[in-house]
């Protein structure tokens, strides 16, 4: 049972409960005594009765102890730090994401424009240029807001070679929008003989640093921005989260001297690493010790020899410098202690047969769960935070909207 689930009851009520809901919860965390004549408190024993014990209309010290030690024993995960209290602090992470979901759920519920999974909401600016290259384009919905706000960005997938900005999921914007999270969604070039890997990776850097040059226009607090992202997509997240700052302070281009460091990134069949000695050992060796690694990294053109293949993709002119610029733009081999924390998402358990459908069977391969776990394994010893979502894994935010939402807010 998740951390979630202990606010069932509350996801069920109108937002306007859930607001009260929770300011009980946040004054509970003072143990302040609260009389019946405060409207605010009359109000709150409406809603939870029960939770005055002795009938006189007050929430007691005592009281409100004992009501968050019931939630800590019917749902314990909530005591995030094991110190048999409910601080502010893990109050506050539950309220925030209880509260996106009820904003969700409600948007479901009522078929408004902007709930998930109806029609997308257009654009507050679309196609705006920030590079020269005709995919050096993307579409940002800005959120309503009197303060600056969070902004996460959308890199999608395709091998780099294919997919699209339209690729973002409609759930995703609208919870992220309701959630008061600016979204945008970028272009990049694919690979080709003529801009060979890394020139996606730069591009992704360059709209980054673009987005927060127009903070202020746009009402953005670029100390809070995210990436996010799938495949392709969640591998350029993880180099920009992960790389040391690439600003120029000296560039006589006033957009190279913006900051690349985010706050927090969230990927989806995420490629933590681009070694072939990795893939071979943990990927390949699913389907058997025979598979060669090569074969699953997509090549430019017609090339079909995996070593020339590699060469290409990467502009190099050995297999040696094509493997050393793969090293310095994999998640595996870059991360460090003041990287920033990420939430992970895989499709397929560790203990997954391989598809019986041969056409599956590649995309199940590049996007298996062993990546997230290698990567996670060396977050854990870093004492980074990594969150790993997989089919029967326990988890702290069931998705990437919550997440970003506890991540991202103030």
């Amino acid at each position: 049972m998740g951390i979630y689930e202990l606010y069932e009851p509350v996801i069920q009520m109108k937002q306007n409960k859930l607001t009260l809901y929770t300011a009980l919860l946040l004054t509970g965390a003072t143990y302040s005594s609260m009389a019946s004549d405060n409207p605010l408190a009359k109000q709150i024993l409406n809603l939870q009765p029960k939770a005055d014990e002795n009938g006189d209309g007050k929430l007691s010290k005592a009281e409100q102890r004992a009501l968050k030690q019931r939630i800590m024993k019917r749902f314990p995960r909530s005591d995030s730090n094991g110190d048999g209290e409910l601080s502010e602090k893990e109050l506050q992470v539950v309220i925030r994401i209880a509260s996106a979901r009820a904003k969700n759920q409600g948007g479901r519920k009522s078929g408004k424009e902007n709930a998930p999974g109806k029609e997308q909401t257009s654009p507050t600016h679309a196609n705006v240029k920030y590079g020269d290259h005709e995919r050096n384009v993307f579409d940002i919905w800005l959120a309503d807001s009197p303060n600056p706000t969070p902004l996460a960005i959308y890199i999608h997938g395709g091998g780099f070679r294919a997919g699209s900005k339209e690729k973002l999921s409609k759930e995703v914007l609208n919870g992220l929008l309701k959630a008061g999270i600016s979204v945008a969604s970028i272009n990049y070039r694919y690979a080709s003989a003529d801009a060979p890997l890394p020139s996606s990776h730069h591009d992704a850097r360059r709209a980054l640093q673009f987005m927060r040059s127009k903070s202020k226009e746009w009402n953005l607090d670029k100390s809070r921005f995210a990436a996010f992202g799938g495949s392709a997509g969640a591998q350029i997240c993880m180099w920009l989260a992960y790389s040391d700052d690439m600003a120029k302070p000296k560039s006589k281009d006033r957009i190279e001297r913006e900051s690349t460091r985010l706050t927090c990134v969230a990927t989806t069949g995420g490629q933590t690493t681009l070694d072939v000695n990795f893939w071979q050992d943990k990927i390949a060796t699913l389907l058997g010790p025979k598979t060669d690694a090569g074969s699953l990294f997509p090549s430019l053109g017609n090339i079909k020899d995996p070593q020339k293949a590699r060469i290409a993709r990467w502009g190099a002119k050995t297999v040696q410098e094509a493997n050393d610029i793969a090293s310095r733009h994999s998640a595996l081999s870059i991360l460090s202690k003041d990287d920033p924390p990420i939430f992970m998402s895989y499709g397929m358990p560790p203990t997954a047969k391989p598809p019986t459908n041969k056409a599956r069977v590649r995309g199940w391969l590049v996007h298996h769960v062993n990546l997230g776990i290698a990567l996670k394994e060396k977050a854990d010893a870093l004492k980074l935070e990594a969150h790993l979502k997989y089919p029967g894994a326990e988890l702290k935010y069931l998705s990437q909207i919550e997440f970003f939402v506890d991540k991202l807010s103030d």
